[in-house]
């Protein structure tokens, strides 16, 4: 998977493309990002690459041609990768988005600044538009960090060996179940006697209705959209007789 992302400030992804899960993908050669400054593309002594916008108001604007020049260079390296936009008009990150993202041979990820970028932009190049949510951030650098590691981790070979995409909240469309490690008594709570219990069937039932119990609770919402199985209808009757009863 080849990332290219188009930024005004290329320096704020040293840190969290270095470490963890990224950087293990990095060494495996599963993906490969490269960033690129929209700056650099500029025609003028200054490398300027914003101005004020038309029409009046407070706050400056990507400029078209610097930006424009900048997705040209990129893309005609990268003909099959899609030109996604990061902004708050997008259509918002959820899992399944990522799902989608992650099957696209690459992205190229513009970073948006400032009020915005030259509507133009828009108009002539994006294929795709991201928002991480209905909150405005500084610019898109970390909309388009949130991107890459939400795609990387999907990517077969990305995790390690005990790590598993699949089992994570929103995976199969619920949040996932509580965890715990040791010790196995904590300033007075205990671990539950399933999950010491050894027996993988009783292990894995708790699980689910665990995290059927955690989705009904904090986001019903995801259960109009889940599949459910028999046994998870059974499971979130029982969930709804024990808080009936105050279990």
């Amino acid at each position: 998977m080849k990332f290219d992302i188009l930024t005004l400030f290329p320096g704020m992804f040293s840190g969290p493309f270095d470490e963890s899960i990224i950087k293990r993908a990095k060494d495996k050669q599963l993906i490969d990002i490269s960033l690129h400054n929209i700056r650099d593309w500029a025609t003028d002594r200054h490398q300027t690459a914003d101005d004020a916008p038309y029409g009046g108001g407070a706050g400056m604007v990507i400029k078209a041609g610097p930006l424009a020049a900048c997705i040209e260079s990129v893309k005609s390296q990268r003909p099959a990768s899609i030109i996604v936009l990061t902004s708050p008009q997008g259509r918002r990150l959820t899992h399944s988005v990522a799902m989608e993202l992650a099957e696209r041979p690459g992205l190229i990820i513009v970073c948006g600044r400032y009020e915005g970028i030259d509507e133009r932009i828009r108009s002539i190049y994006a294929e795709d538009d991201i928002s991480l949510g209905d909150f405005v951030l500084s610019g898109g650098e970390i909309a388009a960090m949130t991107i890459v590691d939400s795609v990387t981790r999907l990517i077969p070979g990305a995790l390690g060996s005990n790590e598993s995409a699949e089992s994570d909240s929103f995976g199969d469309g619920l949040l996932e179940y509580p965890h715990y490690t040791r010790p196995p008594e904590f300033k007075g709570l205990t671990v539950p006697d399933t999950l010491l219990s050894g027996n993988h069937e009783l292990i894995r039932k708790w699980r689910r209705k665990e995290s059927l119990r955690k989705t009904r609770s904090l986001r019903p919402d995801l259960l109009g959209n889940a599949t459910l199985t028999r046994e998870d209808r059974k499971m979130l009757m029982e969930i709804e007789q024990e808080e009936a009863n105050g279990i």
